[in-house]
């Protein structure tokens, strides 16, 4: 067995989860005062930006977790991301260390890493097309396939 085939697929699955997981948990702690709350004041109902802000943080990190339309969603996560970095953040400071926008900037890069490799074997979108991702081709028993396609 080559453990490669195996675990490459599988941590990049889980990647995909987490990310998506932790990127949907602030949304909802925006949007319904739950998990600690927001950070600050919590914004008027579509108040721009943080209420959008918000619900692109929980459903698009919802969407990337379960792997659902994730490549556009990924996309739209991380430039909103960038957004929040240049407006929020970078004005205080140059880096991310001195001007608070770990969070922003780390969040735009997992989420365009995403937005690159896709979904993965281990998505709703994976199974929906009974295991193999929908624009490639399932590489046959012994064949070695790129990370594009798992």
């Amino acid at each position: 067995m080559d453990h490669e085939k195996v675990s490459v697929p599988l941590v990049l699955g889980l990647y995909r989860i987490v990310v998506g997981f932790l990127f949907a948990c602030h949304g909802a702690a925006t949007l319904f005062d739950i998990l600690g709350g927001p950070h600050g004041q919590a914004p008027a109902t579509g108040q721009w930006p943080g209420w959008w802000a918000a619900v692109i943080q929980l459903t698009g990190g919802l969407l990337v977790a379960l792997g659902a339309g994730t490549r556009p969603a990924a996309l739209i996560c991380s430039g909103s991301m960038a957004y929040a970095y240049f407006v929020q953040h970078q004005p205080h400071a140059l880096f991310p260390i001195e001007n608070g926008g770990e969070p922003a900037a780390q969040f735009c890069w997992a989420f365009l890493l995403i937005t690159a490799l896709g979904p993965g074997r281990w998505s709703l979108t994976a199974l929906l097309h009974n295991g193999a991702h929908p624009r490639l081709p399932v590489p046959r028993r012994g064949e070695v396939s790129d990370l594009s396609s798992g």
